[in-house]
Order: C-alpha cells, then sequence, then structure tokens
C-alpha cells in the first residue's frame, strides 16, 4: 500500500500509538515535546535533507541539524476521544516493526469490509434492497479516506452503523446494546453523535429514551475515565483549538456556515444553525420511524454538513453509510461537495465560494428529489385501485 495521499492524520495515530505503547498518555505531551524524543524514528521524524519534502512541520531542535516531523500541527496535543486512542494502541502493539503506515491501512480496510458487513446484515434482516450496500461499498471516499489515508472515522462509522441497527429492535435489551455501540462510536470521533435524534425515531415513552441514552452516556464515561486517571493534562487536548481555528466559534473567520452566510449576517449564522438542526431533530423525534432509525439520522446528519459546510471530506463517511441504510441516494451529494472543497480550494484559492456552489448545489439536489418522491408518493395514494384492489405504480 503507498502513503496516505491527501492527509496525514494517520501519522498522528501511529504517534498516538506508540506513546501509549511506551506507557505515556497520549494526552500529556504534543509530538515535539523533547520529553517524547526518545520515541523518535527516522520515518515519523526526519532530519536533515529529508526535511525538504511537502508536508513536512518543522520541530525546534538544539543540535543544529534540520528536523522536522511528518505529524501536522506537532506543538499541540491530540484531540481524538479514547476509543479512537485505543484503536491506535492496538493496532501499535500488533504492527511489525518498521511497518509503517501499512497496519492502520490495513486495519481501516478490514473495518471498511465490517461496515459493508453490517450494513447487508441490516439490510436482509429488515428485507430492504440489499443492493443500497453498494452505496457504501463502491463509494470512492472509503477506498480513499477510509483506507489510503486510514482516517479513524470508519471505526466509529461501524459502531454508529451496528448501534442504528441494533436500536431498530422494539426489545428493550437491544435498544440498550445498541446505545452501548453509539457511545462507543461518540467516544471513537465526536461526529457520530448526530445519529443519536435518530437513534429515537418516534420514542413517547422515556423508558424507550433511556435505554438508549443512558448506556451511550455510561460508556462515554467509562471510555474516558481510565485516561482521565492517567492523564497529567486534559483529555479534550487541542479540540478547544480545533474548533477555533476551523472557524465553527467565529463565523467570520472561513468558509464555515457559508451558505447561512449567504443570506444572514455572521453573527446570526451559529444560532440560526442551532435552531434548524434542533427542529429537524425533534421533527425526526417525534414522526420518525423507530423501525427504521437510520433514516433520521440521515435527515438530521445531512442537514447538519448543509449548514456546517466542512472543509474535510472523511467527515462524511458516516453518511455515505448512512445513505447505503436508507437509500435515499441524493444525499450523496453532500459528500461529493466535501470532497470538492477539500481538495479544490486549496488550488483554487476560493474557498468560501466553492464552498457555497458546492453545498448549495448539494443542498438543491436534496430538496428537489424531497420533493418527486414526495409527489410521487401522493400519485401512489390517489391512484384508483386496479382489477387486483391494489393502487395503480407511481
Amino acid at each position: 500500500m503507498g502513503p496516505p495521499r491527501t492527509s496525514t492524520d494517520s501519522y498522528r495515530y501511529a504517534w498516538d500509538g506508540r506513546v501509549q505503547s511506551a506507557g505515556i498518555s497520549p494526552y500529556d505531551h504534543a509530538p515535539q515535546d523533547p520529553v517524547l524524543a526518545r520515541l523518535r524514528d527516522p520515518w515519523l521524524f526526519p532530519t536533515g535533507a529529508a526535511c525538504t519534502g511537502s508536508g513536512l512541520a518543522p520541530i525546534p531542535h538544539t543540535d543544529g541539524t534540520r528536523h522536522c516531523t511528518r505529524i501536522n500541527r506537532p506543538a499541540v496535543h491530540t484531540i481524538y476521544p479514547p476509543v479512537a486512542e485505543a484503536y491506535f494502541l492496538a493496532v501499535d502493539r500488533l504492527s511489525p516493526a518498521e511497518s509503517r503506515h501499512k497496519p492502520l491501512q490495513i486495519g481501516a480496510a478490514l473495518i471498511s469490509l465490517g461496515v459493508t458487513g453490517v450494513l447487508l446484515l441490516i439490510l436482509r434482516r429488515r428485507g430492504e434492497d440489499l443492493r443500497t450496500a453498494a452505496y457504501w461499498a463502491w463509494c470512492p471516499a472509503v477506498p480513499v479516506e477510509a483506507v489510503n489515508n486510514a482516517h479513524a472515522d470508519v471505526l466509529g462509522v461501524l459502531l454508529a452503523v451496528a448501534g442504528l441497527g441494533l436500536v431498530a429492535s422494539r426489545a428493550l435489551t437491544r435498544r440498550a446494546a445498541g446505545g452501548v455501540l453509539i457511545g462507543a462510536a461518540i467516544a471513537t470521533k465526536l461526529m457520530p453523535a448526530v445519529v443519536l435524534p435518530g437513534a429515537l425515531s418516534g420514542v413517547r415513552r422515556v423508558r424507550d429514551a433511556a435505554a438508549v441514552l443512558l448506556p451511550a452516556a455510561a460508556f462515554v464515561i467509562v471510555a474516558y475515565l481510565p485516561y482521565v486517571l492517567l492523564s497529567h493534562g486534559s483529555v479534550f487536548g487541542y479540540l478547544g483549538g480545533y474548533v477555533e481555528e476551523e472557524g465553527y466559534d467565529d463565523a467570520s473567520a472561513g468558509s464555515r456556515y457559508s451558505l447561512l452566510r449567504l443570506v444572514l449576517p455572521d453573527t446570526w449564522a451559529f444560532p440560526v444553525l442551532l435552531a434548524v438542526i434542533a427542529g429537524v431533530s425533534l421533527y425526526v423525534m417525534w414522526r420518525g420511524d423507530p423501525r427504521r432509525p437510520w433514516s433520521g439520522a440521515l435527515l438530521v446528519t445531512g442537514w447538519s454538513f448543509v449548514l456546517l459546510t466542512p472543509g474535510y471530506s472523511w467527515y462524511a463517511l458516516l453518511l455515505i453509510a448512512l445513505v447505503a441504510l436508507d437509500g435515499r441516494w441524493e444525499w450523496l451529494g453532500i459528500p461529493l461537495a466535501g470532497a470538492a472543497v477539500y481538495l479544490l480550494a486549496p488550488t483554487l484559492h476560493f474557498q468560501p465560494s466553492l464552498s457555497n456552489i458546492a453545498y448549495g448545489t448539494a443542498a438543491a439536489l436534496v430538496l428537489m428529489l424531497t420533493w418527486v418522491r414526495r409527489r410521487a408518493r401522493a400519485r401512489g395514494a390517489e391512484a384508483p385501485p386496479t382489477a387486483s384492489g391494489r393502487p395503480h405504480p407511481a
């Protein structure tokens, strides 16, 4: 397997696993901290003439030799939640010496196949069309972002999809198990928290909601606890800095909320986002089909992406898996929009405009196909019955 092509995140994964194997909390030190110098090797920390390539960040040193690292943001602490960190540790422990990026890619490939298997299992049990699993299995984003770039998001996708499959059951024990898996997904990459409203689709009793939410929250707490006890620093690492860096706390700082900012003052973007997503979530929880929680999860996740307009294409791996479960292919325009922004904006140098065009087109496709589907259902409902007593097909 070749090295990652469009992202350097997996180098941080490899480093965090190595640090943990040495008995050190990954949250306590930034990669360039001299305390960890004994763990460095020429692959992740080149020196001298090897520091002339692209994608290398300089790190301070006192011996007069040029030092650098493949790890992005080497001056900040890790941002990844505990299940992801446990995964990095497991990969490091199982990897042969000098295997570099390959174990993480192999692990991600196996997890990607696991997602396909879980999708097929859920679709078969529900009597759905098994061919929709191809939206995940054949999507180009999976081999690029999940395998070549080895993003840990794919582990969160596996856990979230499996969790939603269990939540679709009426049995409280299975719903509770689904809540545990969704909690594990959140403790892998915080993004899967957006599936929670879908997991509560059509819930009317507090007991049914608690059967999902309490196990999910309990797992997140239990997963963080060992790292809290073993770490001297914050287990949230660079999370606050990342939110600020990406402009999520200041709409005027970047291309976040770009569609909202087309029609609203910058200061209104975040409150309106919260209001819209809260409204969509309440609609899903009140009107959603409890037998198809992934449909509501797709709705909340999809509109969250449209309004947040994220610039990283691998975030949408979760959305692709939800499309594979639900079958509404029009939502695949949103992952395509994210990929366009991520790959083209650095070259074309007009990220806000590109974000508006890409995500605006994706949102228009969703709205148009939603309208078409509703009209088709309405015509089917109004059609007179045939001789067999069934309505004419729409």
